[in-house]
């Protein structure tokens, strides 16, 4: 079959590397792309947003399955206007997609049916916003509701830091429209997890679990980024946890989602906080994460076509999810200054090592051809990936391969996965 992967960057890499793998897939396609996916589909610089130059390419080259991967197309709509061309897309309707468009919508679902997250409250005025903290508890997190690429998110130690916040998020507009309504959140504690599962309208079939590091510097210190790095699976995701959120969060996620004529098809990713009274939701995301992929998909067995279509189809429950029984561990090369301001541009050497290295992944992220040369094109470079029996050996194994890349302001985090040794 011929595939098109919609988007470009280290998330898309990391599927379209696993999509490769399909003994189904002759020809695989990704708008637009990036250099390291270049090496296995045809680029179309086509953007993520260009739906009807998406719809047409798909129809002039026979598409038979269309993999929309990032937030912004699901929002918009990228699945139904493949679907209204007669072309089978995998990912959540525009409908099931306000799930992660919009908090406000997420956190009204979860309180309506009994899903545990924090307290909160919504607003659509600054002025009453900042009315509603002089007497809020600190610290509190406010939320745009919009898509904020992952980064409109802030958490206020303090009751100033909580109305810069606000000014920063509705008045002065850093994240656009996302800003016009936030969420006002009680701040919880405790580990994070990130859960992704496939999901077919009534069946949820859960994945491996994950842990981000979302903060920019070492020690969770710093700005809110896209992820800076990951590890799979948590120790912390026990079993016990399991069967709590497969009783109380999952499966009432999906129902909720059907009740509400919202019937979800595609990946559905749990942000969970495991608090001190069990776990409870932090937020959803309606596609696969960046950069969780990076290391669940290199642990997963299964044929990914085939997981995609029994999503499309509704046979889900036929489907056994397997996993390898070993540990990945994923470290984000990024441009020094990331997620502010950074030069790009600088060739990127090292790549060739990873040819011949088995359990040793590099997903592209931001990278581009320039000159026949493959070069910086973004704050999140690369994700340098590796595999080992368990998750110390896999952390080892990742920080060594990250030596092996060389550009200009190479920026990393050096304690990605540091909490695995303390358990």
């Amino acid at each position: 079959m011929k595939v098109l992967l919609v988007g470009g960057g280290g998330r898309e890499h990391a599927l379209a590397w696993k999509i490769r793998k399909s003994n189904k897939v002759e020809k695989l396609f990704c708008a637009p792309g990036n250099a390291g996916i270049a090496e296995l589909a045809e680029c179309v610089d086509i953007g993520v947003m260009e739906f009807d130059k998406l719809v047409e390419f798909a129809k002039t080259n026979e598409i038979d399955l269309v993999v929309v991967a990032p937030d912004d197309p699901l929002a918009a709509g990228a699945v139904d206007a493949f679907e209204a061309a007669g072309i089978r897309a995998f990912g959540p309707r525009k409908n099931a997609a306000i799930l992660e468009g919009s908090k406000a919508f997420s956190k009204d679902l979860m309180k309506k049916y009994g899903i545990p997250t924090a307290a909160y409250e919504t607003f659509d005025s600054a002025e009453k916003a900042l009315e509603y903290l002089e007497t809020a508890k600190c610290p509190i997190v406010l939320k745009a509701d919009g898509l904020a690429l992952g980064k409109g998110v802030l958490i206020c130690n303090t009751r100033e830091e909580a109305k810069e916040g606000v000014k920063t998020l509705m008045l002065d507009k850093q994240f656009g429209s996302a800003g016009n309504r936030i969420v006002v959140e009680e701040f919880m504690t405790g580990r994070e997890v990130s859960v992704l599962s496939f999901v077919d309208g009534k069946t949820i079939k859960i994945m491996t679990s994950a842990q981000d590091h979302k903060r920019a510097k070492d020690g969770d210190e710093g700005l809110n980024t896209g992820g800076m790095g990951t590890f799979s699976p948590s120790p912390f995701y026990t079993e016990e946890i399991d069967k709590f959120c497969k009783e109380n969060i999952y499966q009432k996620t999906v129902d909720a989602m059907r009740a509400e004529g919202r019937e979800f098809k595609g990946v559905i990713f749990f942000g969970l906080m495991l608090t001190k009274d069990g776990p409870k939701v932090l937020e959803y995301n309606a596609r696969f994460g960046d950069p969780e992929t990076q290391v669940v998909l290199p642990r997963m067995k299964n044929d990914i076509i085939d997981i995609f279509e029994a999503c499309i189809d509704g046979t889900l429950e036929n489907i056994e999810l397997e996993f390898e029984d070993n540990a990945a561990v994923c470290v984000v090369l990024a441009s020094d200054g990331y997620p502010e301001k950074y030069d790009k541009g600088f060739e990127i050497k090292g790549l060739d090592t990873f040819k011949d290295k088995e359990g040793y992944y590099v997903f592209h992220a931001g990278s581009k051809f320039a000159d026949g040369k493959i070069v910086t094109n973004g704050g999140r470079v690369l994700g340098v990936t590796a595999k080992g029996n368990n998750l110390k050996e896999a952390r080892a194994n990742a920080y060594k391969a990250t030596e092996w890349i060389e550009f200009a302001n190479k920026y990393m985090r050096n304690d990605i996965g540091k909490a695995i040794e303390e358990v």
